[in-house]
């Protein structure tokens, strides 16, 4: 198995980030400060992996912008897992339909039960909240800054379901347990609820590690980009964690050996939390 980056046979790291608020500008999705650590890790060899509550077709574009067509990704925050070929194994993913391409694994609950599941429980319970699934493109623009292609494409969930909470915490307790009773778990993100089976980021990382030693027989050490609580389950899972500066207000306790927390937000803090642990770590 070749590099997922075309670089070293074993690569001196891999870097799992999440994207919005991360590596992307939480308002204007801009990357470019991190753009020359995406050039270096590119050059060493280090595949870096989105880890992310984005859908695969959001990726897809923004895989090819950021120039990481040959690694993994990990959408819907941790629902659905794409491996690129590098990462196939031979007896258990290809797809013959696609023989060079993504496989997708959706370890999570089809999108479809999640929603007539919530609008039972909305009903049931008396809940306030609107879910993506019955928003309409001009609504998602208005609370994520999108474009009209970019809200279509953050609307394409396959294992997860984006809510907006309009109830107090009371309701918000009521709901998670009830969700809870049916296989099913809440989730904060930036600007969004989500909703989906017992998955999240880290259990996503760790199958990805996973599948990594099986195929090239080790596992080389791990970093975790991240701001919001969605994130802390992939930072416990990295050996070394970056909590990026952000200002959402929601508390990021995490008990971790060897984590930073930057001063910069976005992709000025994405570029700081790489450089404290490149130096400490990776080779130069």
């Amino acid at each position: 198995m070749s590099d997922a980056t075309g670089g070293p046979q074993r690569p001196p790291l891999l870097v799992f980030t999440d994207l919005d608020g991360s590596l992307l500008d939480h308002h204007s999705y801009d990357w470019q400060p991190a753009a020359p650590w995406l050039e270096r890790l590119a050059a060493a060899g280090v595949p870096v992996i989105p880890t992310t509550s984005k859908t695969r077709a959001e990726l897809l574009a923004l895989r090819r912008e950021l120039a990481l067509e040959h690694t993994p990704f990990i959408a819907e925050n941790g629902a659905v897992i794409g491996l690129p070929p590098a990462w196939q194994h031979a007896r258990l993913d290809r797809d013959p339909a696609s023989p060079k391409g993504l496989v997708v694994k959706t370890p999570s609950l089809d999108v479809d039960f999640i929603r007539r599941r919530l609008d039972v429980v909305r009903e049931r319970l008396g809940l306030r909240f609107r879910r993506m699934g019955e928003m309409t493109v001009e609504e998602v623009r208005e609370l994520t800054a999108l474009s009209a292609e970019g809200a279509r494409q953050a609307m394409a969930r396959e294992g997860s379901e984006p809510l907006v909470w309009e109830d107090d915490d009371t309701q918000l307790q009521r709901l998670r347990e009830t969700l809870h009773s049916d296989g099913l778990q809440l989730t904060r993100g930036g600007r969004f609820w989500h909703v989906m089976g017992a998955v999240d980021k880290g259990h996503a990382v760790r199958w990805l590690l996973a599948r990594f030693e099986a195929l090239r027989g080790h596992r080389p050490p791990t970093l975790g980009l991240g701001d919001g609580p969605n994130d802390l389950t992939l930072l416990a899972a990295t050996d070394m964690a970056v909590i990026i500066r952000a200002d959402h207000g929601q508390p990021m306790s995490l008990t971790h050996a060897r984590l930073y927390r930057t001063q910069a937000p976005g992709p000025q803090g994405w570029a700081e939390g790489l450089a404290h642990w490149w130096e400490r770590q990776a080779p130069a």
